[in-house]
């Protein structure tokens, strides 16, 4: 039998278990969060649903127990604190690195085999945390970011293109932030290369837009967005118990691809039934190559932060 634990039952949390239950992703999805009744709640809710949206998944919440989350298959960590306004991914990292570290230890007591995918902010340094946690081989932990930022991407080119989203097919790499690296190489529209479709302007415009996105959608709502990376988190648990071997972009510690060692970034993987199947090198421009330096460069800022702080 299939089962997902969600620990962190706010926004985000609470909205990949929906989607989980909703599309029959997982036979049990338990929710886990720190605050009484809230996870519990949450799943009661999504249950309650079923017989309206028609789908039989069982959803468990529970207040801190972990016993409960014995023998997940993939369990997804989105809990710390949300960005608020004003405040950079890397102002969260001495707290969330805390939450993170405590959560990973949980989850692997009870679930020592299970793969572990992280949503938690700063995203890739919070992976590289997992990381160091579990101890789990890196092919086993990886940070959902890629697939949202690529559904930003692909959302806005397709108002601008007044198409549909299902057909734009796109890669960005790097990391979860300002310095995510945009390929417009890689974006094609229903196999149509983008650069054929849309100025290179409005395109420069909707990659910044898109390296911003994050943030554009705290400005607006004074909180992180949640519809959308839930729904990313459990396309990537759909990928893995379903073994699609979906490429996607995945937040993976680097050991050589791209010349980088020992830095977490985002690169097209191949997402399967034992998490990252394998690591696709691209065959990237000398500017691409410089946008991604820079990018390593920024995520390895951070992880020495988080190096000095368990020192």
């Amino acid at each position: 039998m299939s089962k997902v634990t969600v620990v962190g039952a706010g926004n985000v949390g609470a909205t990949c278990a929906d989607v989980l239950a909703y599309r029959e992703i997982a036979e049990e999805i338990v929710l886990v969060d720190i605050k009484e009744g809230v996870a519990e709640g949450k799943a009661l809710d999504i249950w309650q649903k079923a017989p309206i949206n028609q789908y039989d998944p069982r959803t468990v919440g529970s207040t801190n127990d972990y016993s409960k989350t014995a023998n997940s298959d993939v369990v997804v960590i989105t809990s710390g604190l949300p960005r608020k306004p004003g405040m950079t991914r890397d102002d969260l990292i001495e707290t969330n690195a805390g939450i993170v570290k405590s959560v990973t230890e949980n989850v692997i007591k009870y679930s020592p085999d299970a793969i572990i995918i992280v949503v938690s902010n700063p995203l890739d340094v919070m992976t590289y945390q997992a990381h160091l946690s579990s101890k789990l081989p890196r092919t086993k932990v990886m940070g959902m970011a890629g697939i949202l930022d690529t559904a930003r991407y692909r959302a806005f080119l397709a108002s601008e293109l007044n198409v549909s989203a299902k057909e734009i097919q796109a890669i960005l790499m790097g990391g979860h932030g300002d310095t995510m690296v945009p390929l417009p190489r890689y974006t094609t529209v229903a196999g149509i290369p983008v650069t054929e479709l849309i100025e290179k302007e409005k395109l420069d415009a909707i990659i910044e837009r898109t390296k911003f996105g994050g943030g554009e959608l705290v400005k607006l709502m004074g909180t992180s967005a949640w519809y959308a990376p839930g729904s990313a988190a459990a396309q990537m648990v759909e990928a893995i118990l379903k073994n699609q071997r979906r490429v996607f972009p995945v937040c993976i510690k680097l050991d050589g691809e791209y010349g980088i060692d020992d830095c977490y970034l985002g690169v097209p993987v191949i997402l399967g039934k034992n998490g990252i199947e394998k690591v696709i090198e691209l065959d990237l421009n000398e500017e691409e190559k410089a946008l991604l330096e820079t990018s390593r460069g920024h995520v390895k800022e951070v992880m020495t932060v988080l190096d000095n702080l368990s020192k």
